[in-house]
């Protein structure tokens, strides 16, 4: 029988949270306050989760952190067809991690960019292949930040690889994204945009149907305001969205997004939802970035 993963397409095209991985005072990750936050996202109406995912600190994390905080979060849903776990790493380890996904009911996995300092294109295909073919009853969510890569090896990968459903795609260019999709095949993926709602207005209108988040974390009610004005064509009340977030997003982004947790961390501790701390090679924000970020989110909060 034929898998169509039907369910998970309709997941990746919606708002996908990326949730931040909380810790606790000793500087271990904190299962309760974790538990916490998604319950706060599942009770406000978002579906979609990705844990171990960049916001999520991923790569700051150890191995089993990375499975405890799969487990948290397919415990907490209690739906694995709506969990996209984030993977990567060397091929075994991003193996290892994909399968433990499966046995705990997730149905889909997002593959980290590769960050050994030498890609090729046609290597690209063959980590993702590897990957892929190990899970063919998993859904399978590359995460493009390559502005090199071509539409055509995407189309490759999935000839092969038919588990490859969705693309999580952060290269910051609209014009490229465009080409991209339509070079790859515009309606045999499902396209996220990867960098957020800053960038959603603009994939959408070039074929993206979903956008990741990590300002979800602290307001989602904003997040599924943009996701419904998208939806519905109505770029006018998208930009009002994008308006409402944009200092928010500028400091995330700032200086090559040193401080893309950090400013999510902050605004959660300023609600009183987790602490602050994020490990290195994040750091805390400066005490005069702060006092913002507190009052963007407590504008959020009324």
């Amino acid at each position: 029988m034929t898998t169509t993963f039907e369910t998970q397409r309709a997941a990746l095209a919606d708002v996908v949270a990326i949730p931040v991985t909380p810790f606790a005072e000793d500087g271990s990750v904190d299962p309760a306050g974790y538990r916490a936050l998604l319950r706060r996202l599942l009770d406000a109406g978002i579906t979609t989760l990705t844990p171990n995912g960049n916001t999520g600190e991923f790569y700051a994390l150890t191995p089993e952190e990375r499975r405890t905080v799969t487990e948290l979060t397919l415990e907490e849903t209690g739906d694995g067809s709506s969990v996209l776990v984030g993977v990567g790493h060397d091929v075994p380890t991003a193996v290892a991690s994909a399968r433990h996904a499966r046995d705990l009911g997730a149905r889909m996995v997002m593959v980290h960019q590769p960050v050994h300092p030498y890609v090729s294109q046609s290597g690209w295909v063959d980590y993702h292949r590897a990957i892929a073919e190990a899970v063919p009853d998993l859904g399978v969510v590359p995460y493009i930040r390559n502005a090199q890569l071509t539409g055509a090896r995407l189309a490759e990968l999935a000839d092969s690889c038919p588990n490859v459903i969705g693309v999580k795609y952060a290269v910051p260019d609209a014009a490229k994204f465009a080409a991209f999709a339509r070079d790859a095949g515009l309606e045999r993926f499902v396209w996220v945009a990867g960098l957020a709602e800053p960038y959603a207005p603009s994939y959408f209108s070039a074929g993206a149907t979903g956008f990741t988040s990590g300002l979800v974390n602290v307001a989602p009610s904003v997040s599924l305001d943009m996701i419904g004005a998208l939806r519905s064509g109505d770029y006018t009340t998208a930009m009002k969205v994008w308006e409402q977030i944009r200092r928010f997003e500028e400091l995330r982004g700032a200086n090559g997004s040193a401080n893309n947790v950090t400013v999510v961390k902050e605004a959660l501790a300023s609600l009183g939802l987790c602490r602050r701390e994020v490990r290195p090679p994040s750091r805390l924000l400066p005490e005069e970035e702060r006092a913002e970020v507190a009052a963007i989110a407590a504008g959020w909060s009324v």
